[in-house]
């Protein structure tokens, strides 16, 4: 079994990442596989924000 406090305490650092930030860890990746997987945590926290805008009206 996974360690789940430990990927909770990940999450939450992962979020709080800004796009900059996501950015440097895509350009900065050592293979494609590390790139792919930051631009995904990129897009998920932009549709996060997004979701927030819409729902709070903020468009």
């Amino acid at each position: 079994m996974c360690d789940v406090e430990k990927y909770l305490k990940i999450y939450k650092e992962i979020k709080k990442l800004d796009p900059e930030d996501t950015l440097q860890l895509v350009l900065e990746a050592k293979d494609d596989e590390a790139k792919d997987f930051f631009e995904l945590i990129g897009d998920f926290l932009l549709q996060q924000k997004q979701k927030s805008v819409i729902k709070g009206n903020l468009f």
